[in-house]
């Protein structure tokens, strides 16, 4: 598709998916708690869950929640509480639930959902999708939901290049850290410290 600036649009996506955040963590912890099927189940939920957000911004929902004060608010905290959950069940994991063998495929499959949700239930992303999208357009473009729709999907692909890999990288080191259950504790216990932080600041997020 020649109405995107394609170069730069990787460019500016891979930056800013290598920036740790929310899925960073999610895909990490439980890449190293599960083992490598439970950190690239998540990683794909996350990245099916950045696909529903083009969809839907395709749609208009973006505009929506910009327009709509109860909206983004309700988004929002559904959001928050839901990072803090899995930030407290972090937190408060024990020795046994770390050494936990690689999960089942209902597990797996739980755990996809868990990285779908924590995206579909940002409304931040599907605001950030509307605002970064646009401007990898062509100026007088006359496809430019067409665009919009192809640099969602692409940008949903990037983030499963880089998180699946990433995945894989902790899931190798776990042998390591379930070597060392203090270490491992005082990671699991940051990783859920971090989420929390991350939900207490997305629910008193203000409206862009």
């Amino acid at each position: 598709m020649t109405d995107v600036h394609w170069w730069l649009f990787v460019l500016a996506s891979l930056a800013l998916i290598l920036t740790p955040g929310q899925d960073m963590m999610l895909v990490m912890s439980r890449s190293i708690a599960q083992g490598r099927a439970a950190g690239v189940a998540t990683a794909a939920g996350v990245s099916v869950g950045l696909i529903g957000h083009t969809i839907l911004v395709t749609l208009g929902l973006g505009a929506v929640i910009l327009a709509s004060e109860w909206l983004f608010v309700a988004l929002k905290l559904v959001g928050a509480a839901y990072l803090v959950w899995l930030g407290v069940q972090l937190f408060r994991n024990k020795d046994a639930a770390l050494r936990a063998d690689i999960a089942s495929t209902r597990a797996t499959r739980r755990l996809f959902l868990d990285g779908a949700f924590s995206n579909v239930s940002n409304p931040k992303i599907a605001v950030f999708y509307w605002a970064f999208l646009p401007q990898f357009v062509v100026a007088g473009s006359t496809h430019a939901a067409s665009a919009i729709f192809a640099m969602g999907l692409a940008f949903a692909a990037l983030t499963f290049i880089v998180k699946g890999p990433i995945a894989l990288v902790a899931s190798a080191l776990s042998g390591w850290l379930r070597a060392r259950p203090a270490a491992l504790t005082g990671l699991y216990r940051l990783s859920g410290a971090v989420l929390v932080a991350l939900g207490v600041r997305l629910a008193f997020e203000r409206r862009p």
